[in-house]
């Protein structure tokens, strides 16, 4: 039986190897790939945004083993007509073990976490999709976004 637990920050550890798991996977990376610096800022991250409520995370356990992610970081940006308090979430960080996929583990986890943002008051949320992922999200009613762009970084 998957059991999903609302992570604490007391966590911190285990969040910051989930989440090096996940860039691990979603980017491609080698097991020998220097993780180090992004495990450090992911562990600064998880212990003052999980304590002052700028993020909300979960993880999905079969037993003592975790099989899949999900998070979702809130911020505010100046209001605007179509979100008038500015307050946005993002979420981010969704994995689910390629052995656990397709049992409905992404599902309940976006649930969990739009659930949370709506909570919250938030109607502003947003994710960026994998192609393995966007199917999920449509069918849950994300729509494709249309006029964000992005400065590239300098390299």
């Amino acid at each position: 039986m998957i059991v999903f637990r609302k992570m604490s920050a007391e966590d911190t550890e285990m969040l910051t190897d989930v989440r090096v798991t996940v860039l691990r996977a979603a980017n491609l990376l080698s097991d020998d790939a220097d993780m180090s610096e992004i495990a450090e800022q992911s562990r600064l991250y998880y212990k003052r945004a999980l304590n002052d409520g700028s993020h909300t995370a979960y993880l999905a356990f079969d037993s003592e083993k975790v099989v899949g992610a999900g998070g979702v970081s809130y911020y505010t940006v100046m209001p605007t007509c179509d979100n008038v308090t500015g307050r946005k979430a993002y979420i981010m960080n969704m994995y689910t073990s390629p052995e656990y996929r397709r049992q409905g583990i992404a599902l309940k986890m976006l649930d969990l976490l739009v659930k949370d943002a709506k909570e919250r008051g938030i109607t502003h949320i947003a994710l960026e999709a994998t192609a393995a992922g966007r199917p999920l999200y449509l069918k849950y009613g994300f729509v494709q976004m249309e006029h964000e762009m992005i400065l590239p970084k300098d390299e």
